[in-house]
């Protein structure tokens, strides 16, 4: 499945005025999932395997790293929950980063919304605008939408995926 995001991530600095927008926007809650997101080398983008209890898939993503609401091009492929995915890609191309994380699921029709604990960085707010027809202006136009629902600030958008923040601390 190919998908076009406008997306950022971001610090989390209010949970609750996030969690009090998202249910007076009454977000449909997926749930909350312990996920292990496994990174490899890859010449180009990102590929990872995300194991969780709610979503397992196989993801390869093209962005920039910018401190904005950016674009990314994703190719995902849903696994059943128990698979040698994660086996034959680490031994084929190793592992570049583990990424374990709490996250909070929801949707705001085409928009998912994730509260993150990351293990050694923190807690985050992700939010992707989601299509499958191209259509970027209405995407962005979401995203930036959330940005100011969030109460997010520029200064609080990460540029980086987490797997560059783990790798950046563990060589710091």
């Amino acid at each position: 499945m190919k998908l076009l995001n406008f997306e950022f991530k971001a610090h989390l600095r209010d949970a609750p005025h996030v969690r009090a927008t998202l249910k007076r926007l009454r977000a449909r809650a997926l749930g909350t999932d312990r996920q292990v997101d496994t990174y490899f080398h890859v010449p180009t983008g990102r590929l990872k395997i995300r194991e969780g209890r709610l979503e397992n898939s196989l993801i390869f993503y093209q962005r920039t790293n910018s401190a904005q609401a950016r674009r990314s091009i994703v190719e995902m492929m849903l696994l059943p929950r128990r698979n040698s995915v994660r086996a034959i890609l680490s031994a084929a191309l190793g592992v570049l980063a583990v990424v374990d994380k709490r996250r909070e699921i929801y949707f705001v029709g085409n928009v998912k919304i994730h509260l993150d604990q990351v293990r050694g960085l923190g807690a985050f707010v992700e939010v992707e605008a989601m299509t499958r027809t191209g259509d970027i202006k209405k995407v962005r136009v979401q995203a930036m939408k959330f940005q100011k629902l969030f109460n997010i600030a520029s200064r609080d958008i990460v540029p980086q995926s987490y797997s560059d923040l783990i790798l950046a601390k563990a060589n710091s």
